[in-house]
């Protein structure tokens, strides 16, 4: 066979060109790729254990985490009561109660730690006593119920618990499917897709106020156009921006970004403290039961501004400098001793809101904890006093023989869910 010199000569340098830009294309392949896995891996949250980097042993931190929830949710003074084959439910025992606050927060600790029989007991409850099935406030829930009759106390919404009620129930989508009795998906789809319905009618509304992008006090009539900070949690937002698909995912974004600005407005600038309610400005929303301050609501924000700092990152430097004043500030009034209202100067409120049924500041638990998730925040490593703090707290009665296992024990729990790097976003599971 005979092969044209000029057609094999140009064949040959083919090839070559083709190995030279194979090895030089292929190079950048590969560090590109290991790049994006890099950033991948980078953007994902790292959940510390603030305990173990204290000190603590794993097996004392579990412990630790274990003997809350029991004591929150099985023990004497537990706040979790179950009924009959199928339905549970989280009590605030002192006002004889049960509230969406309560079961919501019940149901996110449920997912978290994995425990979907206490989960589907609470959400089913939810359903049977507390969600209206039809009407203008379909989907939305009666913030109180009384448990002995099953009455509602008040047939309208408190937004956090829709706020609480959406993300857990997203959250255990992700972890266990939407096959083994209860749809969670849906579940959460009809209450977005019902809040997006309501339009005013009837005095109802969307939880977040649309035109300022801000969760509402409630989504009825005038406490639509004001708000609560301690229902800022800008983390669920992205999480509903994520697994929601519901078609409102940049609004979500933007809501997120906007409860971070708006904590910036809403916190003291030099203090931290920030007052239980608040105009969509920041400023202090009185009230005829209450004047302006920082009192049981208040104690959430840190918190919620730890969750984000974690889960996002998205407002660092701002959430650092807030933890180094907010933690400054209580240490000021003594890390052992701080009580558990101020006004936002940090000076001692003429209203002290009550709670219990003796009338007076005390040096709570449950600011103890929740200041105490600061730390993951707070750059400087002194703050570790507040972590060292929470850790030697105990939830029981004070002197006096208040106690209250509901506010103070959840408050308590949260934050040491937090602090030993139990809280967390839940992703899809993969199978």
């Amino acid at each position: 066979m005979i092969i044209d010199k000029s057609f094999a000569n140009e064949f040959l340098i083919r090839i070559h060109v083709l190995v030279l830009v194979f090895g030089l294309i292929l190079p950048v392949l590969v560090v590109g790729q290991i790049k994006k896995k890099a950033e991948k891996s980078e953007s994902r949250p790292k959940y510390r254990n603030l305990f173990k980097e204290a000190g603590y042993s794993q097996a004392e931190i579990d412990k630790k985490v274990a003997k809350a929830y029991y004591d929150v949710f099985e023990g004497p003074n537990k706040v979790y009561f179950e009924e009959g084959d199928s339905l549970g439910y989280v009590s605030d025992v002192k006002n004889k109660d049960a509230r969406t606050e309560g079961m919501s927060y019940g149901m996110m600790v449920a997912v978290q730690m994995n425990k979907k029989e206490v989960f589907d007991r609470i959400w089913r409850w939810s359903v049977k006593y507390m969600q209206h099935q039809e009407g203008p406030r379909e989907a939305y829930f009666a913030w109180s119920v009384n448990p002995e009759t099953k009455k509602q106390n008040s047939p309208g919404s408190a937004s956090d618990g829709e706020l609480y009620y959406i993300t857990s129930l997203l959250f255990a989508s992700n972890r266990w499917g939407n096959d083994t009795g209860i749809n969670y998906y849906k579940e959460a789809r009809r209450i977005l897709d019902a809040m997006w319905k309501k339009d005013g009618t009837a005095g109802i509304h969307n939880i977040i106020n649309t035109e300022y992008k801000q969760i509402s006090f409630v989504p009825e009539r005038g406490g639509y156009n004001w708000t609560d900070p301690s229902y800022h949690v800008p983390a669920f937002y992205e999480i509903w921006a994520l697994y929601a698909k519901d078609g409102h995912e940049q609004f979500y974004k933007e809501c997120a970004d906007v409860s971070r600005n708006f904590l910036h407005k809403a916190t003291h600038p030099v203090t931290g403290l920030n007052s239980d309610y608040t105009e969509f400005t920041g400023e202090p929303h009185p009230t005829p039961w209450m004047p302006g301050g920082f009192r049981y609501d208040s104690w959430r924000v840190p918190m919620n501004i730890a969750m984000d700092y974690t889960w996002y990152g998205k407002d660092k430097k701002w959430q650092e400098e807030y933890a180094v004043k907010f933690q400054n500030f209580l240490r000021s009034k003594g890390l052992d001793t701080f009580e558990d209202q101020f006004n936002l100067d940090g000076s001692k409120p003429e209203f002290i809101l009550q709670a219990g049924p003796v009338k007076k500041l005390r040096h709570s638990i449950g600011l103890v904890a929740t200041s105490a998730t600061a730390s993951l925040v707070n750059p400087d490593k002194t703050s570790m006093d507040f972590v060292h703090a929470l850790w030697n707290a105990k939830l029981e009665p004070y002197e006096d023989g208040y106690f209250d296992p509901y506010y103070d024990g959840l408050m308590y729990l949260f934050s040491l869910m937090h602090l030993s790097g139990n809280y967390q976003i839940i992703t899809p599971t993969v199978k």
